[in-house]
């Protein structure tokens, strides 16, 4: 069984993954990089599910850090050791989202999903007690590191995490979600 990094894009996922698997000696399965070599990435970015989960299934065969925001829909559970997801203050993702040149459109979509938990909740709805939640904003790359060691090494330490009640509280929903 793998240990899954997921979240929505800009969290840091590759990123603290590569310091993960150094440690763990373990080889990365990078999802976006095999949608892309599969040719399951078509041009409005989105993705074959169905046939990615199939040539994943072909391809974890042993314990692999396994990375990727469509994690929660192309795996199955007896896949998954523990599946970590990463969650980001959505006031962070604007500055990454702008500093990759997305869209507005894109931005809104993305910090909102973010805002809403979409990833959280389907990793959690689907892989019930092997998902948690991390915070990492603010974190450094070592500090990422080390609570996900802990949480791989308990196999526990969900963090409740609830930026629907920060942004209504700052009355930010127009920011996030109006056209």
């Amino acid at each position: 069984m793998s240990i899954v990094i997921t979240g929505n894009p800009g969290v840091g996922k590759h990123t603290v993954a590569e310091k993960i698997a150094q440690r763990l000696k373990l080889h990365i399965i990078d999802i976006n990089n095999i949608a892309k070599e599969s040719g399951l990435l078509e041009e409005n970015k989105d993705v074959d599910t169905d046939k990615l989960k199939i040539i994943l299934g072909q391809k974890i065969l042993d314990s692999n850090l396994i990375v990727g925001h469509l994690a929660p829909y192309v795996l199955d559970k007896k896949q998954v050791r523990i599946m970590i997801v990463l969650r980001k203050s959505p006031y962070d993702l604007i500055a990454v989202y702008k500093n990759r040149k997305y869209s507005d459109k894109k931005i809104k979509d993305n910090a909102g999903s973010e805002i809403l938990g979409v990833i959280a909740h389907d990793a959690i709805n689907r892989f019930e007690e092997k998902a948690v939640q991390m915070d990492i904003t603010g974190k450094t790359i070592e500090e990422s590191e080390e609570r996900i060691m802990s949480i791989i090494s308990n196999n526990k330490g969900n963090e409740d995490v609830d930026w629907l009640d920060l942004v209504t509280k700052n009355n930010d929903l127009r920011k996030f979600f109006a056209d």
